[in-house]
């Protein structure tokens, strides 16, 4: 049995704990923070900001918050990262000054009308390109009303948003969303002294009274990078692996709920309780059948096209269906399945709102036609997750990933770590 620590802190946790830093009054201490592109940007940020940042050990940062965040005197670049661009939003839609949010040419392709109009309705000065639809995004703080909000879509981004802005905010203000999303924030932040209270799925926020107690906090690993490896046990033959001190928030493992319907082995041991529960995974490979994903899709969206690799070696035909916000991500990650796929020769089909695939049960025959030409490229679209998605293809498959570089945008360990499972020769035996 294979033992890996995937050394890959949780994204979501380490954008969080440094942008709420920014809410406290003393220092706060993060430790095993991700080192990725996209957490680094929120970091940076909140240094342009006024904060201080020292590195106190490896992966380990003492943010100190400034007494009032500053006025910037450049673009506060987000680089690829849509978490940075949307929770900084609503953070510095209440604080005094002009800041302008801009990203790279993917980020600034993504939709962000949806932390507009919530955000608007707080009374906020907030405009962006194009009618408000995407970014640059300028920013021109001021005193906001108390408001009450039902968001169109499940989104943590959008109600991590509103609650930052709501804290800001005159008065008690609600939250609804049409299917509970990733609640890191509201777990965070009520452990910090934010009176949030959730009553059947809607939220009431209050505003601070005083600021964010100060915190010392260990990032556990992240569920979704984990996940890759539980991909990779899932279409091993006799393969077993054990993931070590993982995030195993409910919002946040339905896609390893969803492998094990399709037949994996998947055994969950929680080793803390403390603010999210904590512990280990255990995987151990089966004959895969196929399934049908329409239901919690905000908890499992980022998996997605993980999940269509392990579709590809299922037995029968699945579906993805209610997930058209894939669309929206670094890529048009529906076209980007599909397309690669059919590149491969899979029977699949993309629909408005997902696809489905054709599962091969045996994958002897598509690796021998493969063998005998010129190894295929995958295209990437320079989006990490289809990147490191097919990538876990080529343990079965001869294949090449034009981009695997990107990966470095949430899992710089991933290539180190995939290399090491393809010889076999990760911790453990």
């Amino acid at each position: 049995m294979i033992e890996l620590d995937i050394n890959a802190s949780d994204k979501s946790l380490s954008h969080r704990a440094v942008i709420f830093s920014l809410l406290a009054q003393k220092p706060c201490v993060v430790r095993n923070f991700l080192m990725g592109e996209d957490c680094l940007s929120s970091l940076e940020i909140a240094q342009n900001l006024g904060a201080k940042v020292e590195n106190t050990a490896k992966n380990s940062f003492k943010i100190t918050p400034p007494t009032a965040l500053k006025e910037p005197n450049k673009i506060l670049n987000c680089n690829n990262s849509g978490t940075s661009m949307r929770l900084y939003s609503g953070l510095l839609s209440a604080q005094k000054g002009l800041f302008v949010l801009s990203g790279d040419n993917s980020l600034n392709a993504r939709p962000m009308k949806r932390i507009i109009e919530p955000l608007k309705a707080f009374g906020a000065k907030i405009l962006g390109r194009e009618d408000n639809h995407f970014a640059p995004l300028v920013i021109l703080g001021s005193p906001l009303k108390a408001c009450e909000y039902e968001s169109p879509i499940a989104s943590a981004q959008v109600k991590s948003a509103f609650i930052l802005s709501a804290l800001q905010a005159q008065g008690s203000s609600i939250y609804k969303e049409s299917e509970l999303s990733r609640n890191h924030t509201e777990i965070m932040l009520k452990s910090l002294g934010a009176n949030i209270q959730n009553q059947d799925g809607v939220l009431t926020i209050s505003p601070l009274e005083k600021p964010l107690e100060a915190f010392d906090f260990t990032i556990a690993n992240d569920p979704s990078s984990a996940f890759f490896f539980a991909l990779a046990c899932a279409i091993t033959p006799k393969s077993r692996l054990l993931l070590k001190n993982v995030l195993l928030n409910p919002t946040r493992i339905e896609a390893f709920e969803a492998l094990k319907k399709m037949g994996t082995s998947i055994e969950y041991a929680i080793q803390s309780r403390d603010l999210e529960m904590i512990g280990d995974i255990y995987i151990e490979h089966a004959p895969l059948k196929a399934i049908n994903i329409d239901q919690n899709i905000a908890s499992l969206i980022d998996e997605i096209p993980a999940l269509s690799i392990a579709m590809l070696f299922a037995k029968g035909k699945s579906m993805v269906k209610n997930a058209k916000d894939l669309r929206s991500k670094e890529s048009d990650r529906i076209k980007a399945v599909v397309s690669n796929f059919k590149a491969l020769g899979i029977e699949c089909e993309e629909f408005e709102d997902g696809f489905y695939i054709e599962g091969l049960e045996d994958i002897t025959q598509l690796k021998q036609r493969l063998s005998q030409k010129k190894t295929p490229l995958i295209q990437s679209f320079n989006d990490h997750r289809i990147a490191m998605s097919f990538a876990i293809l080529t343990l079965a498959l001869p294949l090449e990933i034009d981009n695997l570089e990107c990966t470095n945008i949430s899992f710089p360990q991933f290539k180190r770590l995939l290399n090491l499972f393809k010889k076999g020769s990760l911790n453990g035996n």
